[in-house]
């Protein structure tokens, strides 16, 4: 599985968290940015991660920011894309079963990184269900 990681400067310790878990699981990870906590604008790093889940590029995205709310508006922009904002282990494994959810959304301020890192690692390992909800999956795509 390839996954891509990016926040802003509100989510940035909390994406380094979860790119350094990636990779000691043995993870396909791509950190797309920032590399600091400087200020910036959130829809500039959702765009590059968005696009490249739409296009085949990586199986699933992660997006942080202060509290998950502005990247999961921007992701959700895009065609094809189901982001989804998730602060407990129940939405992680609901969103990826029921939704088929293919960009997690966090935010920082709002949860801890153990609680996020076994977030992650659920919506991670969480196989679409299909069947009635993939009827439901066609009407959003439209």
């Amino acid at each position: 599985m390839k996954v891509i990681v990016a926040s802003d400067h509100g989510g940035y310790n909390l994406k380094t968290a979860i790119v350094s878990h990636l990779k000691e699981k043995g993870i396909d990870v791509e950190d797309a940015g920032p590399n600091s906590t400087e200020s910036v604008d959130y829809p500039d790093y959702a765009k590059p991660v968005a696009t490249a889940v739409q296009n085949g590029e990586y199986d699933r995205g992660i997006l942080v920011c202060g509290t998950g709310i502005g990247m999961n508006i921007a992701a959700n922009k895009y065609k094809g894309i189901r982001a989804a904002l998730v602060h407990d282990t129940f939405s992680a494994h609901a969103t990826r079963e029921h939704n088929n959810s293919n960009i997690l959304n966090m935010g920082e301020r709002v949860i801890g990184t153990g609680l996020a890192l076994d977030i992650v690692d659920i919506w991670l390992n969480t196989e679409f269900e299909g069947g009635r909800h993939e009827r439901r999956i066609e009407k959003i795509e439209g």
